[in-house]
């Protein structure tokens, strides 16, 4: 059974707990199954598209603390991890840290069944090779004296925390990995994670910064594209790049997006197919950063060219008074031939369009806010 023919479910993660919606193949149907671990906060949940399985979800509990959280029946029983992300004992000199909470979940190399990698809040970078059970630190970088300086402290980062996201395997290659830091910049390996390098080249920082300083580099999200492992899409604290690889420098192209709105936000996913087309949606980036859809009129932005242009979607949505935004995690696409896209508001909104963002309509409302936003195929 392709993507195309299986039944999609959301996989929706919020400050409150975790729902699935299972959808009917033609996306017209969608059925909650939730809340799962209520009152938790879930910052993602990720399912293994290697075996259709194995559901892991990372949570901060009030008495257990950051943990993942493993199923392997579509949520109907969790198990936790034996031993969730945990950095080690302080080495080289540096302070100790401690594990606020695990942020990113991404299946590895499909050659490496049972292989996972979590991103963690402060950064960390962790990797499972058996399922997600046991998580043990991954490469050099949690303590190594030059990432720990680009790292910067915890009041750093973003409000609810720095963290190390955006992890991409290379469909090609297992040795080949990306990651991404706020703050901290774009990383990529070429051994597997034996070493990492910088790759910021081109993308700007706060004005008054200096862009020499991988610690002043704020990507929001990384995306590689499917149809195109060559290329990938970046949406930045200052505006949105594509690169073209094996060209090593970014190019803004988000400088095209209209001047009322700007090319300021968090998510950005892309076509399963065109590497031409991608989506963004933008907030309000004024002085004060409110974090707000720009002037409470909400909408997707589309590239159909890589950037050269952008068209403004918002049919369906509304048309003043609506101040909420989408966080990074919280937008995703799925892989029919009308490609269905999906997103979840900081109110607790969960929206779709069947066709590529030209019609949207509210899938759910009144849930916790909305953390992630993941597309499924279970087998």
């Amino acid at each position: 059974m392709t993507d195309k023919e299986a039944n999609p479910v959301l996989l929706v993660a919020t400050r409150k707990g975790a729902w699935l919606f299972h959808g009917d193949a033609a996306r017209r149907s969608w059925r909650a199954d939730g809340p799962h671990f209520l009152g938790h906060v879930i910052n993602h949940l990720a399912l293994d598209a290697r075996d259709g399985r194995t559901l892991l979800a990372a949570a901060k509990t009030g008495h257990l603390g950051p943990t993942i959280f493993r199923s392997t029946d579509l949520g109907q029983i969790w198990k936790e991890a034996t031993k969730p992300p945990a950095f080690g004992p302080a080495t080289n000199g540096l302070a100790a840290r401690s594990v606020d909470h695990t942020f990113w979940l991404a299946p590895a190399h499909a050659s490496e069944p049972g292989v996972w990698y979590a991103g963690t809040s402060p950064q960390g970078l962790f990797r499972s090779a058996d399922g997600g059970d046991t998580w043990t630190p991954f490469s050099c970088i949690n303590d190594d004296p030059r990432y720990r300086e680009w790292f910067g402290t915890e009041q750093d980062g973003t409000p609810d925390g720095p963290k190390l996201h955006s992890i991409i395997v290379d469909p090609r290659d297992p040795q080949h990995l990306y990651f991404a830091m706020s703050g901290g910049g774009v990383h990529e390996s070429t051994d597997g994670g034996q070493s990492f390098a910088p790759l910021v080249d081109g993308m700007a920082v706060v004005e008054g910064f200096d862009p020499g300083n991988i610690g002043f580099h704020d990507p929001h999200c990384m995306r590689l594209c499917p149809g195109n492992p060559d290329r990938l899409y970046q949406q930045n604290h200052c505006g949105i790049y594509r690169l073209d690889r094996p060209d090593t420098r970014w190019r803004r192209i988000g400088a095209t997006m209209p001047q009322d709105v700007g090319d300021i936000g968090f998510p950005l996913v892309v076509h399963p197919r065109d590497d031409r087309v991608a989506w963004v949606l933008p907030m309000d980036a004024s002085d004060v950063w409110p974090r707000t859809s720009p002037g409470g009129r909400p909408a997707v932005h589309v590239t159909r060219d890589g950037g050269d242009s952008w068209e403004r979607q918002d049919q369906g949505m509304p048309r003043e008074q609506a101040w909420w935004t989408v966080k990074r995690q919280a937008m995703c696409a799925d892989r029919a031939d009308a490609v269905g896209l999906y997103f979840g508001t900081t109110s607790g909104e969960l929206w779709f369009s069947r066709d590529e963002g030209a019609h949207w309509d509210v899938l759910a409302r009144h849930l916790p806010e909305i953390y992630a936003v993941e597309i499924a195929y279970p087998r």
